[in-house]
């Protein structure tokens, strides 16, 4: 498996040179990366691509990323060829409209839940001074997860899942210092640390979900847990629920380690939200890009999983 790279450099030009990216500003070359290795490529901001450059990367599989450079906001993706795996797909729209889409869902919520009172036991051990408005939030996730088995319709189970999130969300600002501003999640924008890290490893995380659901012929679009919408990636959206309380728990550790803290991130009074300042950001596509590595070959395993049982008619387990 190849990794990742991330480039954030204002008014740069990344062009072709033989077999490596290379990156020039002011007309003079700043770096060359090989690209033989690279699965993904982040660009952040505003750049210059050129199209050699693109027409490699499509013919070799690596996919590109583009984001913008305050709010880290999803721009747009380049993609080479899909996997056409048609069967599959047709499996997958048959699959919505049967009783797996509510196994499905089921599961994930089920994964959700235990992750999220996991986290926050676990947290209460770290702060003993908030021990117990932690442990009576996981007590009321864990009550709300033993309702999950017979919630009998989706939108039961989302309304369940919904009465879980007010608890867990309730109780994690306790978990990180008051110095951070963190009352509760604000995505729109992110207006103190925790939630710009949240925001943005949630936004990275997403778009590996939908290159693993495209590498092996899903539809990212159609879910199974998520309604439909236009643009969205529902599929993608369903198979990160599991894995949320898994970045929270990775954020919460980069706060308590201290790898960041408030002085890394700044606010823009012109522009609402807060966000990483630059210096903090190479520090962070380091720091996510290592942690990441460890979860990738779980994503691949899960998407195939997941396609083997919809092939089966919804007869395997899904591992999550």
């Amino acid at each position: 498996m190849g990794g990742t790279v991330y480039l954030d450099r204002k008014g740069a030009e990344l062009r072709l040179d033989g077999g490596a990216l290379a990156v020039y500003v002011n007309g003079e070359r700043e770096g060359l990366v090989p690209l033989a290795p690279m699965d993904r490529i982040v660009v952040i901001g505003r750049q210059t691509v050129e199209t050699a450059l693109l027409h490699h990367l499509a013919e070799q599989g690596t996919s590109v990323l583009f984001v913008s450079g305050r709010s880290h906001s999803f721009r747009c993706r380049l993609v080479g060829r899909l996997h056409n795996h048609a069967r599959l797909r047709i499996a997958q729209y048959e699959a919505r409209r049967s009783s797996t889409a509510l196994a499905l869902a089921l599961e994930w919520v089920t994964a959700k839940l235990d992750g999220q009172a996991s986290f926050l036991r676990e947290a209460a051990e770290v702060r003993p001074d908030q021990r117990a408005e932690l442990l009576s939030a996981a007590t009321v996730i864990e009550e709300t997860r033993t309702k999950v088995t017979d919630a009998g319709t989706v939108e039961r189970l989302r309304g369940l899942e919904g009465a879980a999130a007010a608890a867990y969300f309730g109780a994690l600002p306790a978990v990180f210092p008051p110095s951070l501003g963190f009352e509760g999640r604000e995505r729109r924008p992110p207006r103190d640390p925790v939630n710009a890290l949240l925001s943005l490893t949630y936004t990275l995380v997403h778009w590996e979900w939908v290159r693993e659901c495209e590498l092996i012929g899903f539809d990212p679009l159609i879910g199974f847990y998520h309604d439909l919408d236009y643009g969205r990636e529902s599929l993608a959206c369903d198979l990160l629920e599991p894995f949320r309380p898994v970045v929270d728990r990775w954020v919460w550790e980069l706060f308590r380690t201290r790898q960041f803290e408030g002085r890394d991130f700044a606010s823009d009074q012109d522009r609402p939200g807060c966000s990483l300042k630059k210096a903090a950001r190479s520090r962070y596509y380091q720091a996510y890009d290592q942690w990441m590595a460890g979860h990738r070959p779980h994503l691949r395993e899960t998407a195939e999983a997941l396609a083997r049982r919809l092939l089966n008619n919804g007869t395997h387990v899904v591992s999550q």
